[in-house]
């Protein structure tokens, strides 16, 4: 069962197209080329915290174009897709990817 609907929409701001990049080196580009990739796979959702409510999350793991293996964490709003956060794999997340 495919997750997203096409065409995905993506939702950023300055605090995390700017977090993501000074933090694990990671471009909004590489983030949603994840979203993009045949072989994503969804790993978890879990309920956060957020504002005085419980926001759905969820991990996907995925590859760019040029093959770096993500770890990106979003939520849904309003039909459009926020990342929260997005690293490389660690060594012990790898064969999460496999």
């Amino acid at each position: 069962m495919e997750f997203f609907k096409e065409p995905l929409e993506f939702e950023w701001d300055a605090g995390n197209r700017e977090k993501n990049f000074l933090k694990h080196r990671v471009s909004t580009t590489e983030c949603e080329e994840v979203f993009f990739d045949p072989h994503k796979r969804m790993i978890r959702e879990v309920l956060f915290p957020a504002g005085g409510r419980r926001e759905r999350r969820h991990v996907l793991i995925g590859r760019t174009s040029e093959k770096r293996v993500l770890y990106v964490v979003f939520t849904m709003r309003t039909g459009r897709i926020r990342v929260i956060s997005a690293r490389d794999l660690s060594r012990r997340e790898r064969g999460l990817s496999a």
